[in-house]
């Protein structure tokens, strides 16, 4: 395989959406992982290559100079002002974000291992910053990634990384969202005279099973028997906190929703404030009634 055509790496087309490269490279960088290839050689320069390859084609900027000068496109960046010199739009920095990231860095820990490849894709996120007229330049921005669970969004987490054989910590907040871009700044590749570029870290939120999240809402579905929609009574709710009981209103109807405040996700950097949660009440219909339900029943409908 030629490792240098990044497409045929990733298995995509060059009309590839952003997310469709991102998926291929997900699939194959666990595939090729060498937690589960040990000792094979072969898998673990294709998953050099994968990891290559993600980190051209999975930056947009960084895709449209490949696309423009091809695999070497690197040796353009630092020619000052010309296609490929990693410059932003006017000569300036290559990346521009906004948001809080300041609580993602920190060293420390030990019996770090390969382990910790899975959560994240190493390499080049920005490629080198514009030298400057003394020759000074910095080092390239690394970018990788973070899977996280929605637990773990909800109740902050942290991933264990080594970068320039310097060991970090990357913590996520209450609240992290999904493609969420977090900031170090000075833990990317090392440039001239200590002048490191920064490492950014993109965060996705796994789906869960039983929620859905749309902002700062989490929704769900309950389902409660026919005699509690009927009549009215009471049911459990599972949320992230733990159970909470709800009334069901008699004559309650299948599909309607009840809010339930404040148990929803923290809202990112704001101490104590949580969006809602929202369930749907799914009327669960007997498949079989005894004799007596069912004459119940007719009398129900009959009116006497």
């Amino acid at each position: 395989m030629d490792y240098k055509d990044y497409y045929k790496v990733l298995g995509v087309n060059k009309n590839a959406t952003q997310d469709e490269i991102k998926k291929a490279y997900r699939k194959l960088a666990v595939k090729y992982h060498p937690d589960k290839n040990k000792d094979d050689k072969a898998a673990e320069e294709k998953f050099k290559a994968v990891n290559e390859a993600h980190e051209v084609l999975g930056d947009t900027e960084k895709r449209k100079k490949y696309d423009q000068l091809g695999a070497n496109w690197r040796q353009y960046e630092n020619m000052g002002g010309r296609p490929g010199s990693g410059q932003g739009p006017g000569g300036g920095e290559p990346f521009s974000f906004d948001g809080d990231f300041s609580d993602v860095f920190g060293k420390g820990g030990s019996g770090f291992s390969d382990f910790f490849e899975q959560f994240f894709g190493r390499g080049a996120a920005g490629g080198s910053r514009q030298g400057t007229r003394s020759g000074n330049f910095n080092g390239q921005d690394y970018q990788t990634e973070m899977d996280i669970t929605l637990e773990e969004a909800f109740h902050g987490t942290h991933r264990l990384i080594e970068v320039e054989d310097e060991k970090l910590r990357i913590t996520t907040k209450p609240g992290a969202y999904d493609d969420q871009l977090l900031r170090i700044k000075g833990k990317g590749g090392k440039g001239s005279k200590g002048h490191r570029g920064d490492l950014y870290a993109r965060v996705h939120v796994v789906n869960h099973p039983r929620y859905t999240r749309k902002g700062d809402d989490l929704h769900t579905s309950q389902t409660i028997d026919l005699y509690t929609a009927v009549l009215g009574g009471t049911t459990i709710v599972d949320t992230l906190t733990g159970q909470v009981k709800i009334k069901i209103a008699p004559g309650t109807q299948s599909g309607q929703i009840i809010r339930i405040k404040n148990k929803g996700m923290p809202v990112y950097g704001k101490a104590n404030i949580f969006g809602d949660l929202y369930v749907q009440l799914q009327v669960h219909i007997p498949e079989r009634l005894t004799d007596k339900q069912r004459q119940l029943f007719e009398q129900l409908r009959s009116g006497n």
